[in-house]
């Protein structure tokens, strides 16, 4: 489809801030005075690990950010001063004139998706997913509120949030990130959380709020196969009515900022998608807000590199997030690109008015530094027993009971009860993604001061009492108990390394379900509580509990938790279950998408479910258990043989993100090109040709997540036929991928060197061989993660003069 040409019309949205004459003659008046140096400073945002007080002065930049586990001094325990202090330094050198050049106050960006996740100490609420349940849109404006509150005790001024994806695939990773698959819920939370973000009327962007952001901007939650970073397929009246129904809302109340999207469009990137950035965000809903990019998210539009991406600014992105250490490079790249005409000076006009109108909006040249605002540095307000409450509330209402057989539950905080399960005494697993680190993984309760986990919760309720609570994670007891509570479901995780192949819970592990069969046919009564970013296929922990509760990701306050499940001393239910499903429970774990509405509607648990205590339970012990049975692995997994074999194909990619997904005899990209020649019979393998001018890479893809791990446990090797017809001195490397910036490389130059003019041998790498997955956030994958999540396991990468030719590609178990 033409996405230029559509003629479908987006709404005029009324924003309630409203342009003031003063702050639009103001900036026209240091736009006047600004030279081109100045304005490319503005458009730029550096990682803060990279980025010192001197840069700011030397490039009037205009913004910084810190990334998931970033933090001050490379110091997870940074205190909140030292984030006041280091906000004060990029504060002071923004506003130093001793150049002779404007003093504009530099602006920090931080991601706070469910409370300020890089502040130890902070108040962690439910992720989106949970908070969509509750149904409770005043309560998501609270939440908002109380974020700005932390952030700005950190001296910080501006929030990466509310994601207001509409998730349509939950094998996605982020699927935890958003309120839910009806574009309805995530429009009526979208403008609640801006506005407690932002404020609203007389509190608009004063010194207790801060600058929201609504991403992802647009369609990442509607990717094919629920890849992260992948490519939506939705006609555009789906666009605009699904995935874009939280704009409208937030841009309704005047969300300040939008961030564009890592994901394509038909095949487009969005970082440099005009149609919709500017026709359509700007021109047609009237946005006058400016446009960030993500994580170095225009690095993968065509033509384009990191450090070099005219095309980002000219499609209608306003402020690169450059999260690279040699950002100075794509600032000089476009500060020429300005000069020369390849970026025009109207577009740059455009991009800095935007940032400076949402800098003098939010009083950010009055404010004066962080240190001297009335929020920095005060420690009572991070973490404190008011926040902490709203936090406990929305846990409390966002739990959904699917299951309470013969009414267990509430139980009588007076038994005895044996508590199991790994997700008990979990606070990594509680909490969750964006959770201190990235990934939310490696985390001890003294990353979470003032915490409270689903032991500690349960413990505190039974002991005030009079009962007895025993914790055993492996369910083992000497004094057999009343009931049992085990607590278990997905270990943290963030984008990209969430995605999977299928809603299956943990196929390879059923240590949960054995756990709980274990204590059934003890005659203990068996309450499970399930800890997920998304709906799972659970059937078989289903018919072996009496009661099932989801309890999402609670975040720090798992005492919500137990508000619910417990009753008073006199047996009297304390609080109900509110929680109702935003999200469809599959029938099947090959069951996605699975979304209200869709033709043949056929769910395990429909949107809007959820049990009362009042409800009688319906639900058996008797769903089927058959699901997906866990696959034999063949000792081999062919996947090219004489041409890629199903569901494999050929990709080839230039340095110029030219990527091209080979389907005919011939194809070309700008650093490498691929052709078929004969072998044994006609076009039965693929000459491939790098020209040495750049970084090209070939490989075997797939659109959809291949589970690899049982080739690496038992010792798998990837055997290819190769010939090797020149190489030169450049490093060739071996790659397996798992998506965007998501690979493992192996450098295999000797071997391909020593192959050179021998004809075709065969290359024999072992799996193990591949090392663990660097990421830009420093996240270390272990391969026994990364094999869960292959789409390429296949790939050849070089940047120099390499003929080569393949054919017989697969993996073989050795053991």
């Amino acid at each position: 489809m033409s996405t230029t040409q559509s003629k479908v019309t987006w709404p005029a949205i009324e924003s309630a801030v409203k342009k003031d004459p003063a702050i639009e003659q103001k900036i026209a008046d240091l736009l006047q005075n600004m030279s081109l140096e100045e304005k490319i400073g503005q458009m730029m945002q550096p990682e803060i690990r990279y980025t010192t007080p001197q840069d700011i002065r030397d490039y009037h930049l205009g913004s910084v950010l810190n990334g998931g586990g970033s933090v001050p001094n490379g110091n997870r325990y940074s205190k909140l001063a030292d984030w006041v202090a280091m906000a004060d330094g990029y504060y002071h050198a923004s506003m130093d004139t001793s150049d002779g050049c404007a003093a504009i106050p530099v602006i920090w960006g931080t991601d706070a998706v469910h409370g300020v996740g890089n502040l130890v100490g902070a108040t962690l609420f439910p992720h989106n997913i949970a908070l969509g349940a509750m149904n409770n849109a005043e309560l998501i404006r609270q939440i908002g509120e109380v974020t700005a509150y932390e952030i700005a005790a950190m001296g910080l001024d501006w929030d990466f949030s509310p994601t207001v994806a509409v998730v349509r695939d939950d094998r996605w990773g982020r699927t935890y990130e958003s309120w839910s698959e009806d574009p309805a819920r995530v429009r009526e939370y979208a403008g609640k959380m801006v506005e407690g973000l932002q404020g609203s009327a007389d509190q608009f962007l004063d010194q207790h709020h801060i600058i929201a952001t609504a991403k992802h901007f647009l369609g990442d939650g509607g990717t094919v196969n629920g890849i992260d970073r992948g490519d939506n397929l939705d006609d555009e009246t789906t666009l605009r009515d699904v995935q874009a129904a939280g704009y409208m809302s937030a841009l309704e109340v005047g969300v300040q900022t939008v961030m564009a999207s890592f994901n394509s469009w038909h095949g487009e990137r969005l970082h440099g998608h005009h149609y919709l950035l500017t026709h359509v965000l700007k021109e047609q809903m009237g946005f006058d807000g400016f446009v960030v990019g993500d994580w170095n998210g225009h690095g993968f539009i065509k033509g384009a590199s990191v450090l070099d991406c005219p095309q980002a600014i000219n499609a209608g992105l306003d402020m690169f997030m450059v999260a690279d250490a040699d950002w100075k490079i794509l600032y000089n790249n476009t500060l020429e690109q300005a000069r020369n005409g390849v970026i025009p000076m109207a577009r740059i006009d455009d991009a800095v008015r935007r940032i400076l109108r949402v800098k003098l909006r939010a009083g950010m040249f009055e404010r004066g530094a962080p240190s001297t605002r009335p929020l920095a540095g005060k420690q009572e307000r991070v973490g404190s027993a008011e926040h902490r409450a709203i936090a406990r509330q929305a846990v409390r209402e966002s739990l959904v009971l699917l299951k309470n057989k013969n009414h267990l539950l509430p139980l009588s905080p007076r038994s005895h009860i044996l508590v199991a399960g790994d997700g008990a005494d979990n606070i990594s697993k509680q909490t969750g993604g964006w959770s201190v680190t990235w990934q939310g993984t490696g985390n001890t309760m003294q990353d979470f001061p003032g915490a409270t986990t689903v032991w500690s919760a349960i413990s505190q309720t039974v002991a005030a009492a009079g009962g007895k609570a025993v914790l055993s994670p492996e369910g083992e007891f000497t004094e057999k108990p009343d009931v049992a509570i085990v607590v278990f479901g997905e270990d943290p995780y963030a984008e990209m390394q969430g995605d999977v192949q299928n809603l299956l819970y943990k196929p390879s592990n059923a240590r949960d379900w054995e756990l709980l069969k274990s204590l059934r046919a003890q005659g203990i009564p068996v309450v499970s509580l399930f800890v997920t970013g998304r709906p799972l296929w659970v059937n078989r922990e289903l018919n072996a509990s009496d009661a099932f509760a989801v309890i999402w990701q609670p975040g720090t306050e798992a005492n919500g938790i137990t508000d619910v499940i417990f009753a008073d001393i006199d047996g009297k239910a304390r609080h109900d279950f509110k929680g109702r499903l935003t999200f469809s429970w599959p029938h099947r774990p090959d069951q996605g998408p699975l979304n209200i509405g869709d033709e043949n509607y056929d769910p395990l648990f429909a949107y809007g479910y959820g049990l009362s205590y009042q409800d009688d339970d319906t639900l058996a012990d008797n769903l089927s258990e058959e699901g997906i049975a866990v696959q034999q692995t063949g000792r081999v997994l062919e996947i090219f043989r004489q041409r890629p074999l199903e569901p494999w194909h050929i990709e080839i990619e230039g340095n110029k993100n030219d990527r091209l997904i080979v389907n005919d005899n011939i194809a070309s990209a700008s650093t490498v090109s691929i052709s078929s020649v004969d072998r044994n019979v006609q076009e039965d393998a693929r000459r491939v040709r790098w020209n040495g001018q750049g970084e090209g890479y070939v490989a075997l893809a797939t659109r959809d997540r291949q589970v690899l791990i049982d080739y690496l446990r038992e010792q798998g090797e990837l055997v290819v036929d190769i010939k090797v017809d020149q190489v030169e001195a450049a490093e060739v490397f071996l790659r397996v991928g798992c998506g965007p910036s998501c690979n493992s490389d192996l450098d295999i130059t000797a071997q391909i060197r020593d192959l050179e003019g021998k004809g075709w041998q065969t290359l024999r790498v072992p799996l193990s061989a591949f090392p663990d997955v660097g990421s830009n956030f420093g996240l270390v994958l272990p391969p026994a993660e990364f094999f869960n999540l292959v789409l390429a396991p296949f790939g050849l990468v070089t940047s120099g003069a390499l003929d080569l030719t393949f054919s017989n590609v697969l993996i073989e178990k050795q053991n």
